[in-house]
Protein backbone atom coordinates (compact mmCIF):
# COMPACT_ATOMS: atom_id res chain seq x y z
CA UNK A 1 0.00 0.00 0.00
CA UNK A 2 1.44 3.35 -1.01
CA UNK A 3 1.62 6.09 1.61
CA UNK A 4 1.85 9.72 0.56
CA UNK A 5 2.38 12.65 2.91
CA UNK A 6 0.79 16.01 2.24
CA UNK A 7 1.14 19.07 4.42
CA UNK A 8 -2.11 20.10 6.04
CA UNK A 9 -3.15 22.52 8.75
CA UNK A 10 -4.11 20.38 11.72
CA UNK A 11 -6.44 21.16 14.57
CA UNK A 12 -5.32 20.46 18.11
CA UNK A 13 -6.35 17.14 19.59
CA UNK A 14 -9.56 16.74 21.56
CA UNK A 15 -8.75 18.98 24.48
CA UNK A 16 -12.15 18.44 26.00
CA UNK A 17 -11.88 14.69 25.60
CA UNK A 18 -8.31 14.72 26.95
CA UNK A 19 -9.42 16.57 30.06
CA UNK A 20 -12.18 14.06 30.63
CA UNK A 21 -9.72 11.20 30.16
CA UNK A 22 -7.43 12.61 32.80
CA UNK A 23 -10.29 13.06 35.23
CA UNK A 24 -11.64 9.55 34.94
CA UNK A 25 -10.23 6.36 36.37
CA UNK A 26 -10.00 3.20 34.29
CA UNK A 27 -12.54 0.45 35.12
CA UNK A 28 -11.44 -2.05 37.74
CA UNK A 29 -12.39 -5.12 35.71
CA UNK A 30 -9.96 -7.95 35.03
CA UNK A 31 -9.83 -8.49 31.26
CA UNK A 32 -11.03 -11.77 29.80
CA UNK A 33 -7.66 -12.62 28.23
CA UNK A 34 -5.89 -12.51 31.62
CA UNK A 35 -7.97 -15.02 33.59
CA UNK A 36 -10.03 -16.53 30.77
CA UNK A 37 -13.28 -18.36 31.29
CA UNK A 38 -12.47 -18.97 34.96
CA UNK A 39 -12.35 -15.27 35.85
CA UNK A 40 -15.03 -14.12 38.30
CA UNK A 41 -16.48 -11.66 35.84
CA UNK A 42 -15.87 -13.77 32.72
CA UNK A 43 -16.37 -10.72 30.51
CA UNK A 44 -14.75 -9.60 27.30
CA UNK A 45 -13.65 -5.99 27.82
CA UNK A 46 -14.57 -3.86 24.83
CA UNK A 47 -13.74 -0.42 23.45
CA UNK A 48 -15.99 1.30 20.93
CA UNK A 49 -14.22 3.44 18.32
CA UNK A 50 -16.70 5.72 16.59
CA UNK A 51 -19.88 6.42 18.55
CA UNK A 52 -22.08 8.06 15.96
CA UNK A 53 -25.38 6.66 14.72
CA UNK A 54 -24.09 3.16 13.98
CA UNK A 55 -21.49 2.93 16.72
CA UNK A 56 -23.71 4.15 19.51
CA UNK A 57 -27.22 3.67 18.20
CA UNK A 58 -26.74 0.03 17.17
CA UNK A 59 -23.41 -1.54 18.14
CA UNK A 60 -23.11 -0.06 21.62
CA UNK A 61 -26.70 -0.87 22.50
CA UNK A 62 -26.33 -4.44 21.27
CA UNK A 63 -23.11 -5.03 23.23
CA UNK A 64 -24.65 -3.59 26.40
CA UNK A 65 -27.21 -6.42 26.21
CA UNK A 66 -24.49 -9.11 26.30
CA UNK A 67 -23.81 -10.34 29.85
CA UNK A 68 -20.34 -11.67 29.03
CA UNK A 69 -19.10 -8.35 27.68
CA UNK A 70 -18.36 -5.04 29.36
CA UNK A 71 -17.90 -1.83 27.39
CA UNK A 72 -15.09 -0.01 29.18
CA UNK A 73 -14.01 2.73 26.76
CA UNK A 74 -15.21 4.93 23.92
CA UNK A 75 -13.42 7.07 21.35
CA UNK A 76 -14.58 9.59 18.77
CA UNK A 77 -13.20 12.71 17.11
CA UNK A 78 -16.30 14.60 18.33
CA UNK A 79 -16.09 14.95 22.13
CA UNK A 80 -19.82 15.44 22.61
CA UNK A 81 -20.49 12.03 21.10
CA UNK A 82 -18.08 10.46 23.57
CA UNK A 83 -19.82 12.14 26.49
CA UNK A 84 -23.23 10.90 25.34
CA UNK A 85 -21.94 7.37 24.88
CA UNK A 86 -20.18 7.34 28.27
CA UNK A 87 -23.36 8.56 29.95
CA UNK A 88 -25.35 5.73 28.35
CA UNK A 89 -22.74 3.14 29.38
CA UNK A 90 -22.35 4.38 32.94
CA UNK A 91 -26.11 4.49 33.44
CA UNK A 92 -26.38 0.91 32.17
CA UNK A 93 -23.66 -0.44 34.48
CA UNK A 94 -24.53 1.90 37.36
CA UNK A 95 -20.93 3.05 37.57
CA UNK A 96 -18.63 5.80 36.33
CA UNK A 97 -15.97 3.44 34.98
CA UNK A 98 -16.24 4.01 31.21
CA UNK A 99 -13.25 5.92 29.95
CA UNK A 100 -13.13 8.43 27.09
CA UNK A 101 -10.21 8.47 24.68
CA UNK A 102 -9.50 11.37 22.35
CA UNK A 103 -7.12 9.28 20.20
CA UNK A 104 -7.95 5.71 19.18
CA UNK A 105 -4.25 4.80 19.43
CA UNK A 106 -4.34 5.46 23.17
CA UNK A 107 -7.34 3.15 23.48
CA UNK A 108 -5.52 0.44 21.54
CA UNK A 109 -2.52 0.72 23.85
CA UNK A 110 -4.57 -0.20 26.93
CA UNK A 111 -3.79 -3.82 27.92
CA UNK A 112 -7.04 -3.98 29.89
CA UNK A 113 -9.03 -3.94 26.65
CA UNK A 114 -9.56 -7.29 24.92
CA UNK A 115 -11.45 -6.18 21.83
CA UNK A 116 -12.66 -3.19 19.85
CA UNK A 117 -15.70 -2.36 17.75
CA UNK A 118 -14.86 -0.02 14.85
CA UNK A 119 -17.79 2.07 13.60
CA UNK A 120 -16.04 4.75 11.56
CA UNK A 121 -16.42 6.03 8.00
CA UNK A 122 -15.34 3.50 5.37
CA UNK A 123 -11.90 4.95 4.65
CA UNK A 124 -10.80 4.15 8.22
CA UNK A 125 -12.07 0.54 8.37
CA UNK A 126 -8.99 -1.34 7.20
CA UNK A 127 -6.19 0.97 8.43
CA UNK A 128 -7.70 1.10 11.92
CA UNK A 129 -8.34 -2.65 11.98
CA UNK A 130 -4.73 -3.32 11.01
CA UNK A 131 -3.50 -1.17 13.90
CA UNK A 132 -5.94 -2.83 16.32
CA UNK A 133 -4.78 -6.31 15.32
CA UNK A 134 -1.16 -5.22 15.68
CA UNK A 135 -2.01 -4.04 19.20
CA UNK A 136 -3.33 -7.52 20.01
CA UNK A 137 -7.06 -6.71 19.98
CA UNK A 138 -9.91 -8.78 18.60
CA UNK A 139 -11.90 -6.68 16.12
CA UNK A 140 -15.44 -6.34 14.90
CA UNK A 141 -15.59 -3.72 12.16
CA UNK A 142 -18.30 -2.21 10.00
CA UNK A 143 -18.40 -2.93 6.27
CA UNK A 144 -17.12 -2.36 3.54
CA UNK A 145 -13.46 -2.02 2.58
CA UNK A 146 -12.57 1.13 0.65
CA UNK A 147 -10.39 -0.56 -1.99
CA UNK A 148 -9.84 -4.03 -3.39
CA UNK A 149 -6.15 -4.12 -2.47
CA UNK A 150 -6.67 -3.18 1.16
CA UNK A 151 -9.23 -5.98 1.44
CA UNK A 152 -6.59 -8.56 0.56
CA UNK A 153 -4.16 -6.86 2.95
CA UNK A 154 -6.78 -7.13 5.68
CA UNK A 155 -7.12 -10.88 5.10
CA UNK A 156 -3.37 -11.32 5.47
CA UNK A 157 -3.21 -9.09 8.55
CA UNK A 158 -5.87 -11.18 10.29
CA UNK A 159 -4.04 -14.41 9.47
CA UNK A 160 -0.77 -13.08 10.84
CA UNK A 161 -2.35 -11.66 14.01
CA UNK A 162 -4.05 -14.82 15.23
CA UNK A 163 -6.85 -12.59 16.54
CA UNK A 164 -10.58 -12.74 15.89
CA UNK A 165 -11.97 -10.50 13.16
CA UNK A 166 -15.65 -10.32 12.28
CA UNK A 167 -17.84 -7.85 10.42
CA UNK A 168 -20.70 -5.71 11.66
CA UNK A 169 -23.16 -6.90 9.02
CA UNK A 170 -26.43 -8.50 10.04
CA UNK A 171 -27.87 -10.10 6.90
CA UNK A 172 -26.74 -13.68 7.48
CA UNK A 173 -28.56 -13.62 10.81
CA UNK A 174 -31.84 -12.20 9.46
CA UNK A 175 -34.54 -14.77 8.77
CA UNK A 176 -35.78 -13.06 5.56
CA UNK A 177 -32.47 -13.38 3.74
CA UNK A 178 -31.49 -16.69 5.26
CA UNK A 179 -34.69 -18.40 4.09
CA UNK A 180 -34.34 -17.04 0.56
CA UNK A 181 -30.72 -18.15 0.23
CA UNK A 182 -31.59 -21.53 1.74
CA UNK A 183 -34.39 -22.13 -0.77
CA UNK A 184 -32.23 -21.15 -3.74
CA UNK A 185 -29.19 -23.17 -2.69
CA UNK A 186 -31.34 -26.25 -2.16
CA UNK A 187 -32.94 -26.11 -5.62
CA UNK A 188 -36.41 -24.90 -4.64
CA UNK A 189 -36.59 -22.65 -7.72
CA UNK A 190 -34.68 -25.01 -10.00
CA UNK A 191 -31.47 -23.90 -11.63
CA UNK A 192 -30.71 -20.28 -10.76
CA UNK A 193 -30.09 -18.05 -13.78
CA UNK A 194 -30.91 -14.43 -12.80
CA UNK A 195 -30.75 -12.26 -9.69
CA UNK A 196 -32.29 -8.80 -9.39
CA UNK A 197 -31.03 -6.53 -6.59
CA UNK A 198 -32.55 -3.14 -5.87
CA UNK A 199 -30.72 -0.60 -3.74
CA UNK A 200 -32.10 2.72 -2.45
CA UNK A 201 -32.04 5.61 -4.86
CA UNK A 202 -30.70 8.50 -2.78
CA UNK A 203 -32.13 11.57 -4.47
CA UNK A 204 -30.72 14.05 -1.96
CA UNK A 205 -28.04 16.32 -3.38
CA UNK A 206 -25.71 17.90 -0.84
CA UNK A 207 -24.59 21.42 -1.73
CA UNK A 208 -20.93 22.32 -1.76
CA UNK A 209 -20.49 24.69 1.17
CA UNK A 210 -17.70 27.22 1.70
CA UNK A 211 -14.85 26.42 4.05
CA UNK A 212 -15.68 27.08 7.69
CA UNK A 213 -13.86 26.80 11.04
CA UNK A 214 -13.59 23.34 12.55
CA UNK A 215 -15.86 23.17 15.63
CA UNK A 216 -14.07 23.54 18.94
CA UNK A 217 -12.62 20.26 20.17
CA UNK A 218 -13.23 18.29 16.96
CA UNK A 219 -10.11 16.59 15.64
CA UNK A 220 -10.77 17.04 11.94
CA UNK A 221 -7.31 15.87 10.89
CA UNK A 222 -7.94 12.56 12.66
CA UNK A 223 -11.35 12.24 11.00
CA UNK A 224 -9.71 12.71 7.59
CA UNK A 225 -7.07 10.16 8.57
CA UNK A 226 -5.67 8.35 5.51
CA UNK A 227 -7.84 10.40 3.11
CA UNK A 228 -6.46 13.47 1.28
CA UNK A 229 -6.91 16.87 2.85
CA UNK A 230 -10.01 18.86 2.02
CA UNK A 231 -11.12 22.04 3.82
CA UNK A 232 -13.72 21.54 6.51
CA UNK A 233 -17.31 22.61 5.96
CA UNK A 234 -20.48 21.88 7.86
CA UNK A 235 -21.55 19.08 5.50
CA UNK A 236 -18.39 17.01 5.13
CA UNK A 237 -18.54 14.96 8.34
CA UNK A 238 -22.27 14.25 8.22
CA UNK A 239 -23.03 10.56 7.86
CA UNK A 240 -25.19 10.67 4.75
CA UNK A 241 -22.83 13.14 3.07
CA UNK A 242 -19.46 11.44 3.53
CA UNK A 243 -20.96 8.24 2.13
CA UNK A 244 -21.46 10.09 -1.15
CA UNK A 245 -17.85 11.35 -1.36
CA UNK A 246 -15.20 9.29 -3.15
CA UNK A 247 -12.42 10.01 -0.63
CA UNK A 248 -14.34 8.25 2.14
CA UNK A 249 -16.78 5.79 0.54
CA UNK A 250 -18.40 4.68 -2.71
CA UNK A 251 -22.02 5.58 -2.08
CA UNK A 252 -25.09 3.40 -1.92
CA UNK A 253 -23.49 0.66 -4.01
CA UNK A 254 -21.00 -0.34 -1.30
CA UNK A 255 -23.22 0.71 1.62
CA UNK A 256 -26.57 -0.95 0.95
CA UNK A 257 -25.00 -3.21 -1.63
CA UNK A 258 -23.01 -4.94 1.09
CA UNK A 259 -26.32 -6.15 2.48
CA UNK A 260 -28.36 -7.36 -0.45
CA UNK A 261 -25.52 -8.37 -2.76
CA UNK A 262 -24.20 -10.63 -0.02
CA UNK A 263 -27.49 -12.53 0.05
CA UNK A 264 -27.38 -12.70 -3.75
CA UNK A 265 -23.90 -14.21 -3.70
CA UNK A 266 -24.79 -16.67 -0.93
CA UNK A 267 -27.76 -17.88 -2.97
CA UNK A 268 -25.42 -18.32 -5.94
CA UNK A 269 -22.75 -20.22 -3.94
CA UNK A 270 -20.38 -17.35 -4.76
CA UNK A 271 -19.88 -15.81 -1.32
CA UNK A 272 -16.18 -16.70 -1.47
CA UNK A 273 -15.64 -15.55 -5.03
CA UNK A 274 -16.58 -12.67 -7.34
CA UNK A 275 -18.16 -12.15 -10.76
CA UNK A 276 -16.07 -12.46 -13.92
CA UNK A 277 -17.46 -9.36 -15.64
CA UNK A 278 -19.50 -6.22 -15.07
CA UNK A 279 -21.07 -3.63 -17.33
CA UNK A 280 -23.38 -0.68 -16.80
CA UNK A 281 -23.38 2.98 -15.88
CA UNK A 282 -23.94 5.44 -13.08
CA UNK A 283 -24.89 9.11 -12.74
CA UNK A 284 -23.23 11.58 -10.38
CA UNK A 285 -25.32 14.59 -9.27
CA UNK A 286 -24.18 17.94 -10.66
CA UNK A 287 -23.13 20.95 -8.59
CA UNK A 288 -22.93 18.99 -5.36
CA UNK A 289 -20.53 17.55 -2.82
CA UNK A 290 -21.72 14.17 -4.06
CA UNK A 291 -19.03 12.81 -6.36
CA UNK A 292 -20.03 9.14 -6.53
CA UNK A 293 -23.02 7.82 -8.50
CA UNK A 294 -26.35 7.95 -6.70
CA UNK A 295 -28.18 6.38 -9.64
CA UNK A 296 -26.84 3.31 -11.43
CA UNK A 297 -27.64 0.14 -13.32
CA UNK A 298 -25.07 -2.66 -13.37
CA UNK A 299 -25.07 -6.21 -14.71
CA UNK A 300 -22.61 -8.74 -13.28
CA UNK A 301 -21.91 -12.15 -14.80
CA UNK A 302 -20.59 -15.06 -12.72
CA UNK A 303 -18.48 -17.99 -13.90
CA UNK A 304 -21.53 -20.30 -13.70
CA UNK A 305 -23.44 -18.06 -16.11
CA UNK A 306 -25.73 -16.47 -13.52
CA UNK A 307 -26.40 -12.78 -14.14
CA UNK A 308 -27.01 -10.29 -11.34
CA UNK A 309 -28.67 -6.97 -12.15
CA UNK A 310 -28.08 -4.25 -9.54
CA UNK A 311 -29.93 -0.96 -9.87
CA UNK A 312 -30.77 2.07 -7.77
CA UNK A 313 -34.46 1.83 -6.98
CA UNK A 314 -35.62 0.52 -3.60
CA UNK A 315 -34.29 -2.30 -1.39
CA UNK A 316 -35.38 -5.61 -2.91
CA UNK A 317 -34.03 -8.93 -4.09
CA UNK A 318 -35.41 -11.54 -6.48
CA UNK A 319 -33.94 -14.89 -7.48
CA UNK A 320 -35.20 -16.44 -10.73
CA UNK A 321 -34.67 -20.07 -11.63
CA UNK A 322 -35.77 -22.66 -14.14
CA UNK A 323 -38.70 -23.75 -11.93
CA UNK A 324 -39.77 -20.57 -10.13
CA UNK A 325 -38.69 -17.51 -8.18
CA UNK A 326 -38.39 -16.10 -4.67
CA UNK A 327 -37.60 -12.71 -3.17
CA UNK A 328 -38.91 -9.73 -1.25
CA UNK A 329 -39.50 -6.00 -1.51
CA UNK A 330 -38.24 -3.49 1.02
CA UNK A 331 -35.60 -3.91 3.69
CA UNK A 332 -36.62 -7.01 5.66
CA UNK A 333 -39.82 -7.07 3.62
CA UNK A 334 -42.04 -10.13 3.71
CA UNK A 335 -40.62 -13.02 1.71
CA UNK A 336 -42.49 -14.10 -1.41
CA UNK A 337 -42.18 -16.90 -3.94
CA UNK A 338 -43.92 -18.72 -6.77
CA UNK A 339 -44.84 -21.20 -4.02
CA UNK A 340 -44.47 -19.96 -0.45
CA UNK A 341 -44.25 -23.51 0.85
CA UNK A 342 -40.61 -23.61 -0.23
CA UNK A 343 -39.82 -21.62 2.93
CA UNK A 344 -41.41 -24.29 5.15
CA UNK A 345 -39.50 -27.22 3.73
CA UNK A 346 -36.89 -29.17 5.63
CA UNK A 347 -34.06 -29.80 3.22
CA UNK A 348 -32.15 -33.07 3.46
CA UNK A 349 -28.40 -32.43 3.32
CA UNK A 350 -29.13 -28.71 3.65
CA UNK A 351 -26.70 -26.73 1.49
CA UNK A 352 -26.75 -23.66 3.75
CA UNK A 353 -25.30 -23.23 7.21
CA UNK A 354 -27.58 -22.85 10.22
CA UNK A 355 -28.71 -19.27 10.75
CA UNK A 356 -26.27 -17.74 13.28
CA UNK A 357 -26.72 -15.25 16.10
CA UNK A 358 -26.57 -11.51 15.44
CA UNK A 359 -23.15 -10.14 14.60
CA UNK A 360 -22.36 -8.69 18.05
CA UNK A 361 -23.27 -11.93 19.82
CA UNK A 362 -21.41 -13.93 17.18
CA UNK A 363 -18.25 -11.85 17.71
CA UNK A 364 -18.22 -12.71 21.41
CA UNK A 365 -18.94 -16.38 20.69
CA UNK A 366 -15.99 -16.53 18.30
CA UNK A 367 -13.69 -15.01 20.95
CA UNK A 368 -14.93 -17.15 23.83
CA UNK A 369 -15.89 -20.44 22.20
CA UNK A 370 -14.27 -20.51 18.76
CA UNK A 371 -17.58 -20.22 16.92
CA UNK A 372 -17.62 -19.70 13.15
CA UNK A 373 -17.70 -15.99 12.24
CA UNK A 374 -20.80 -14.80 10.41
CA UNK A 375 -18.43 -12.85 8.18
CA UNK A 376 -14.67 -13.25 8.30
CA UNK A 377 -12.07 -11.09 6.56
CA UNK A 378 -12.15 -13.17 3.38
CA UNK A 379 -15.95 -12.88 3.12
CA UNK A 380 -15.78 -9.11 3.61
CA UNK A 381 -13.03 -8.82 1.01
CA UNK A 382 -14.88 -10.88 -1.60
CA UNK A 383 -18.16 -9.03 -1.04
CA UNK A 384 -16.46 -5.62 -1.19
CA UNK A 385 -14.58 -6.70 -4.32
CA UNK A 386 -17.82 -7.46 -6.15
CA UNK A 387 -19.15 -4.02 -5.30
CA UNK A 388 -15.91 -2.20 -6.04
CA UNK A 389 -15.46 -3.69 -9.50
CA UNK A 390 -18.91 -2.29 -10.25
CA UNK A 391 -17.80 1.07 -8.92
CA UNK A 392 -14.69 0.92 -11.10
CA UNK A 393 -16.89 0.12 -14.12
CA UNK A 394 -18.84 3.32 -13.46
CA UNK A 395 -15.64 5.33 -12.97
CA UNK A 396 -14.20 4.19 -16.30
CA UNK A 397 -17.58 4.13 -18.09
CA UNK A 398 -16.95 0.82 -19.83
CA UNK A 399 -17.38 -2.94 -19.30
CA UNK A 400 -14.71 -4.77 -17.33
CA UNK A 401 -13.47 -8.36 -17.11
CA UNK A 402 -12.40 -9.64 -13.68
CA UNK A 403 -10.38 -12.69 -12.66
CA UNK A 404 -11.50 -13.83 -9.17
CA UNK A 405 -8.44 -16.08 -8.81
CA UNK A 406 -5.72 -13.53 -9.56
CA UNK A 407 -7.92 -10.72 -8.19
CA UNK A 408 -7.12 -8.50 -11.13
CA UNK A 409 -8.90 -6.96 -14.11
CA UNK A 410 -8.06 -8.87 -17.27
CA UNK A 411 -5.49 -7.10 -19.48
CA UNK A 412 -6.55 -3.70 -18.15
CA UNK A 413 -3.82 -1.59 -16.57
CA UNK A 414 -6.09 1.44 -16.17
CA UNK A 415 -8.65 -0.52 -14.18
CA UNK A 416 -6.02 -2.36 -12.15
CA UNK A 417 -4.54 0.95 -11.06
CA UNK A 418 -7.85 1.69 -9.35
CA UNK A 419 -7.64 -1.36 -7.09
CA UNK A 420 -5.78 0.80 -4.57
CA UNK A 421 -5.40 4.43 -3.52
CA UNK A 422 -2.69 6.56 -1.91
CA UNK A 423 -2.76 6.68 1.88
CA UNK A 424 -1.97 9.98 3.60
CA UNK A 425 -0.11 10.05 6.92
CA UNK A 426 -0.61 13.53 8.39
CA UNK A 427 -3.17 12.16 10.85
CA UNK A 428 -0.31 10.41 12.67
CA UNK A 429 0.62 13.76 14.25
CA UNK A 430 -2.96 14.91 14.80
Amino acid sequence: MKFTSKKITRRSSLTHGTALTAALGFPSIVPHHVLGDESPSNKVTLGIIGVGAQGSGLNLNMFLQQKDCQVVAVCDVVPQKCVRAKTLIDEHYQSSDCRIFADFRDLLNRPEIDAVCISTPDHWHVPMTQLALKAGKHVICEKPTLTIQEGRELVEAVKQSGKVFTVGLEDRSLIHYHKMAEAVRNGAIGELHTIHVGLPYKKTVYPTLPESPVPEGVNYAMWLGPAPYEPYNANRMKGQVWRQIHDYAAGVLTDWGAHLVDTAQVGNFSENSSPISVEGSGTIPENAMNDVPNQFNLTYTYANGVKMHVESDQPRIRFEGSEGWCGNNGWRGGIEAHDRSIYRRTYKDNKLWKMPAREQRNFLDVIRHGAKPNYDAEALHRLSTTLLIGYTCMQLKRPLQWNPITEAFVDDAEANALRTRPQYTDWENA
